[in-house]
């Protein structure tokens, strides 16, 4: 007798209006609309059924920063949001400019996440760009054209021959676009006043004005309305700087101290308006402990944990009618991973079976529940509507706040001389599309 398929989604609410079974095998949708069978039926009447969240700024610290997150704790706080696919940014320690160290973070992630990876290269006048290609690198940077916790900045010459080579591999650059000024860091307006909306801004343009090569720009974090405006590759906008701003601090809460900063609350109303132009949002999920953040501000660490409350905060907002949950789907899901270029999550045959179950309750957020090891929030109190039940490669991984082991996949840029079906080498693998 022919085996059931593994798992059926039963009366799921599609983006287009319409309600349907959604079948699930072997990692795949294999069937819309009415469907028989499967070893296993979970009714959706009455959720938010999502494609999985592709979140493509995080840093999952581990190494000598395990104390703030590692890939165990932070997959974990990734799964419990609604995300199934995380990028890994290259700023860790050792940061990831040789393929020896590139090889070794892979390693890591392979023995301990529970979500699936891909990982970025760093780009420093030294990185042998071509070989953390063929490493497995998925996109380059983030590039940091301003000094920030963890990264030391690029100037014009390196920039312009780094985008020069990166163009020729076919890749994708990724932009920390700041303009530092000098003076006394002491305090949150301080802090916006050195790293400056209007300095954003110019950088934004300068790197552009670098890249006469024409490399695939995408631009992290912007903080600002025209700086979203005037960028000519895809755009990231993350959650804190949507809706947080300075004003609902102490001015010398470290907590809040970020790169780049907090805004006014004028200018945080400003970037929503923007709204149809981000491509996609992302946390850059940057934990750091109370403990290294209770120092004087000119010495304390910029970065605040978001994995997990990024898509709950979103919707929220979507129950409120304020966004769509069409555009949250399309920031979250289909545009990170088309920036990746991997198979979307959706609910087509053959789509990737990445889902998150939501219900329609919002809840307040609090520290407490979250699984970031950093054990704090600067979200703490705000609404927002966590998953209860995820799936990841066609198999349940987080159910009523209870975790299980699925098969997370390492997600290698296009240079990796991948096969497909992967390698035995290299297990779990998901082949980005040529």
């Amino acid at each position: 007798m022919t085996p059931h398929p593994p798992l059926l989604l039963k009366n799921v609410s599609l983006p287009e209006g319409r309600v349907a079974d959604v079948l699930i095998g072997n990692g795949r949708v294999i069937h819309t609309g009415a469907a028989g069978a499967a070893d296993r039926t979970v009714d959706c009447t009455g959720l938010l059924v999502l494609p999985a969240a592709v979140d493509v700024h995080v840093h999952m610290r581990g190494g000598p920063q395990s104390k703030k997150e590692d890939w165990e704790s932070g997959s974990r706080s990734a799964l419990a949001g609604g995300v199934t696919v995380v990028v890994d940014q290259p700023n860790t320690i050792p940061p990831l400019t040789t393929p020896e160290s590139f090889a070794a973070r892979v390693k890591d992630a392979h023995a301990h996440s529970l979500c699936s990876f891909a990982i970025n290269s760093g780009v420093t006048v030294n990185t042998p760009l071509a070989a953390m290609w063929e490493a497995g690198a998925a996109l380059f940077g983030e590039t940091f054209f301003a000094p920030s916790s963890y990264g030391d900045a690029v100037d014009e010459t390196v920039l312009t021959r780094a985008l020069a080579e990166i163009n020729k591999l076919g890749a994708v650059a990724t932009i920390h676009a700041e303009e530092v000024a000098a003076g006394e860091d002491n305090s949150l307006s301080a802090h916006a006043r050195l790293r400056s909306a209007e300095g954003e801004l110019r950088a934004v343009r300068a790197v552009q004005q670098c890249n006469t090569a024409g490399c695939r720009l995408h631009f992290c974090h912007m903080s600002s309305a025209g700086s979203v405006a005037a960028a000519t590759g895809t755009v990231e906008v993350t959650p804190h700087h949507l809706f947080l701003s300075r004003g609902m601090f102490d001015d010398e809460n470290t907590l809040a101290k970020m790169n780049p900063p907090l805004r006014s609350e004028a200018e945080r109303k400003e970037l929503w308006t923007a709204w149809d132009r981000i491509d996609i949002i992302a946390s850059d999920h940057a934990p750091h402990t109370r403990e290294e953040k209770a120092v004087p501000f000119p010495v304390a660490p910029s970065g605040v944990p978001g994995v997990e409350t990024m898509v709950p905060l979103l919707l929220a907002r979507v129950l409120e009618k304020k966004i769509s949950l069409a555009d949250v789907i399309r920031k979250t899901s289909v545009n990170p991973a088309r920036l990746l270029g991997i198979p979307a999550a959706g609910f087509s045959a053959g789509d990737r079976a990445d889902f998150a179950l939501y219900p329609k309750t919002p809840e307040k957020i609090e520290a407490g529940t979250l699984h970031s090891r950093c054990g704090w929030t600067p979200f703490e109190g705000r609404m927002a509507v966590f998953p209860c039940l995820v799936i990841m490669g066609g198999e349940v991984v987080f159910e009523a706040g209870e975790f299980h082991r699925g098969r997370p996949a390492w997600i290698p840029g296009q240079g990796y001389p991948c096969h497909t079906p992967p390698a035995d080498e290299n297990p779990g693998c998901l082949v980005p599309k040529g």
